[in-house]
């Protein structure tokens, strides 16, 4: 009964340290040294949050750049992807369909290569980035839209250009567009 009772207080005391201290602790020391990371990367546009930078979402309007497609339609609680095989027609399909609607928005020809970015779903389904190719091909869509004159369309280039972050430590990943920045930026540009 001894043993019983010692085994319950240890039991007790490391679930103390290891389930609420600890955590506790941690997550004290991250909102102090990187509190934007910490609260979400939360992308606030007057006093009102407006989306994260690490969730991708959807936006209907043409006017707006496009993020890449989303198995689950933006929704971050079921995270992944179609689980679809390379083989399956079913995500032939889709892709082709995707590569047909890209084009018809963009006004492109169909001979345009579409970036696999714009094809493809993320493993995630959440992915907020898209490749500076497939930005690139939605500007002139974009400056249509918001009926831009040629200057306001070379700014808008120029803004995609600026807006793409290069491999993280330099080597690690893809040149990107997020997708939620860019937007905002193309809200405020003049």
């Amino acid at each position: 009964m001894k043993q019983l009772l010692t085994c319950f207080r240890v039991f007790i005391v490391l679930t103390l340290l290891t389930g609420v201290l600890y955590p506790l602790a941690v997550t004290a020391v991250v909102r102090l040294i990187f509190p934007y990371r910490a609260g979400g990367s939360l992308v606030v546009v007057q006093k009102k949050a407006v989306g994260s930078e690490l969730i991708g979402q959807q936006f209907t309007s043409y006017r707006y750049f496009q993020p890449r497609p989303s198995a689950i339609a933006y929704n971050p609680l079921p995270s992944g992807g179609s689980n679809l095989s390379c083989t399956s027609l079913q995500l032939r399909d889709s892709v082709e369909n995707r590569g047909r609607q890209f084009c018809n928005s963009n006004r492109l020809s169909r001979q345009t290569v579409v970036p696999p970015d714009m094809l493809f779903a993320s493993a995630s389904g959440l992915d907020p980035d898209i490749s500076p190719e497939a930005a690139r091909l939605q500007i002139a869509r974009v400056a249509r839209e918001r009926n831009y004159s040629k200057a306001q369309t070379a700014a808008l280039a120029l803004l995609v250009e600026h807006s793409v972050a290069p491999p993280q430590m330099g080597f690690l990943g893809e040149p990107r567009v997020n997708v939620l920045r860019l937007n905002e930026a193309l809200d405020n540009l003049k």
